[in-house]
């Protein structure tokens, strides 16, 4: 399994409505077209903090299909009123919000 994790900056008060188009956006197929498994969002005193494990590391490729798909770009363009970048001087897409895993530990079958 691969994962990534998105770090922003979001007002607590839009935890609902994300929760709700993240909702919504889940009930479709496109988690499964992009190889999604799990997705998990969290909130910390003003980040955001988004979890997303895929079946396997397949460099993006996935996503990169995926983000001409009308659903993608609508909920792209629904979330940015409640997430914004967390450094918005170097943000160009997802990827420059992506953090770096530098440590990972699994417990054995």
């Amino acid at each position: 399994m691969h994962s990534t994790l998105i770090v922003a900056r979001m007002d607590v008060d839009s935890s609902v409505d994300v929760a709700r188009l993240f909702g919504d956006f889940d009930a479709t197929e496109m988690p499964h077209r992009m190889g999604t498994r799990r997705r998990q969002l969290f909130a910390y005193r003003g980040l955001y903090f988004h979890l997303q494990d895929f079946e396997e590391d397949n460099g993006g490729r996935l996503i990169e299909e995926a983000k001409s798909d009308s659903r993608f770009i609508r909920i792209s363009d629904e979330l940015k009123p409640c997430i914004e970048a967390y450094d918005p001087a170097t943000w160009r897409s997802p990827k420059d919000a992506m953090a770096r895993r530098f440590y990972n530990w699994e417990a054995k079958a």
